[in-house]
């Protein structure tokens, strides 16, 4: 493959087949970059079109171009630059151990660990650290992130979310429509299509799925609806910073609520054994690991429940397991997808099948959730790092501010209808808040929630539902792009 160097040209990422009509749209790249061609399928501004296999001299000269071509990857040239894959990889696995361990600081627990993350990895391709472009970054969205999905859903055992959430699933249901009725509401005031083209109605249906599940559903769903990587990144940063305006709101609303009075003695009920012996809590609860001393759940919950409250070391034999299960969903999911001439669906496909295995075969899989939770929570790390690494800040600002808007509305139209409707279908203030934090949070905040306001009843039903959220999030998100957002102009 040869090089070549022109002023300025428009171009298409690695598209050999898109058409000359196409490639006008994407807009002049920036000035003194190379670029490598992927095909000379091109059409040469001032009347001459060139064909298939033209040859590199032919643009020699020419000042405005449109071909197709992919950038060349360009090393870092700032502070601390760094070479070489395991330079990356090196970068990117501890911006995702800076966002764990930011949660031990107060600011981190505001920001959450995702959040700290992302602008970790942020911070480093803007400054110089990591390659732009790098090939590591698509290993990640490739591979890293798809092992991730299955290990999340081991503990999606479906029979048991509706055997044993009581209340809180109709609640949690409702919590799904009224994020689709904020969503919608909001596409309607922010019509993200006249803003950013059409990604716009796309990246609408990822942050409704993420909203009911979290940010695997989000992947899912801007993988199969193909939005740009750009947005894709603008969304999500987008995104994280009104979660932390909503996680204020839903503790604040919590605050006057009582905790669970502890059973009485010799009633039977025996407490969870502590895992850690310090208490903390915090504005968002994320990955809490607090003293469990008061917390009483019946033995079967109590292997769940420490789960998503603490952070569990990761036992080699079931660990080894859930990842043999996982990779092996995988494959299944890919020669599926492939077979059905659907590969863009892959994620999908892979949350289908895991929740279909989950509720199966829950004597198998139920154990290995601990583990299979603790090696899925290091992995998101890296995949929030690698969000931040693939950003174009100048894009993010310049989109961020309408995604702000349309993220705020959907959420705030979310928590206004389920506080009304839920207080007028006879659901408890506690129920209401548990549910929408299960939906907007996922498993992990919201069982922080419940831990921390002394709701130990609660922490097993709300990991259940939230649970929930990662199988309906990518349909849900999927059938209201297709069916509602992409007919609004």
């Amino acid at each position: 493959m040869q090089t070549i160097a022109v002023k300025s040209f428009h171009f298409s990422v690695n598209s050999s087949k898109t058409s000359s009509s196409k490639l006008k749209t994407h807009g002049q790249t920036g000035l003194n970059k190379s670029y490598k061609l992927v095909s000379y399928d091109a059409l040469i501004l001032g009347g001459r079109r060139a064909v298939v296999n033209t040859p590199v001299s032919a643009f020699q000269g020419l000042t405005d171009v449109i071909v197709i071509a992919k950038p060349v990857v360009e090393l870092g040239k700032g502070i601390l630059p760094v070479a070489g894959p395991w330079g990356v990889w090196a970068v990117l696995v501890i911006c995702g151990a800076v966002g764990v361990w930011s949660e031990r600081t107060r600011l981190g627990k505001e920001l959450s660990g995702a959040l700290v993350a992302t602008l970790a990895g942020m911070v480093a391709v803007n400054v110089g650290m990591l390659p732009t472009n790098a090939p590591e970054l698509k290993i990640v969205y490739k591979f890293i992130l798809p092992l991730a999905i299955p290990l999340l859903l081991f503990s999606a055992n479906l029979r048991r979310v509706i055997s044993e959430t009581g209340r809180l699933l109709p609640a949690f249901l409702l919590g799904s429509i009224t994020t689709v009725l904020g969503s919608l509401a909001a596409y309607l005031i922010m019509p993200l299509g006249r803003f950013i083209g059409e990604d716009g109605w796309r990246v609408a249906s990822a942050l409704t799925a993420r909203h009911i599940g979290g940010a695997v559903n989000y992947m899912a769903v801007t993988e199969s609806l193909e939005v740009s990587p750009s947005i894709f990144g603008a969304g999500l940063a987008a995104d994280d910073l009104i979660l932390t305006l909503y996680f204020t709101a839903i503790y604040s609303l919590a605050r006057a609520l009582p905790p669970d009075s502890p059973p009485q003695q010799g009633s039977g009920v025996p407490p969870i054994a502590s895992s850690s012996s310090t208490s903390s809590s915090s504005s968002t609860g994320c990955n809490e690991s607090i003293n469990t001393t008061s917390c009483h759940l019946p033995p079967q919950d109590a292997q769940l429940g420490v789960q998503y409250r603490s952070r569990e070391p990761i036992q080699v034999e079931s660990g080894l397991l859930a990842l043999a299960f996982s990779v092996t969903i995988c494959y299944l999911s890919y020669t599926i997808s492939q077979a059905m001439g659907i590969a863009g669906q892959f994620i999908t496909v892979t949350t289908a099948i895991t929740v279909i295995l989950a509720t199966a075969l829950p004597t198998a899989l139920a154990p290995l959730a601990p583990s299979a939770q603790g090696m899925a929570q290091i992995l998101m790390q890296i995949f929030y790092a690698t969000i931040g690494a693939s950003a174009n800040v100048g894009l993010v600002i310049s989109t961020a501010p309408v995604l702000f808007v349309f993220s705020f509305i959907a959420l705030a139209g979310h928590l206004v209808l389920i506080l009304g409707l839920g207080a007028a279908l006879g659901f408890t203030r506690r129920d209401v808040l548990l549910a929408s934090h299960a939906n907007i949070g996922g498993p992990t905040t919201v069982a922080g929630m419940a831990a921390a306001k002394g709701w130990t009843s609660s922490i097993v039903p709300s990991i259940l539902t939230a649970t929930l959220g990662y199988a309906l999030g990518t349909f849900t998100g999927m059938a209201l792009g297709h069916i509602c957002l992409k007919l609004i102009l």
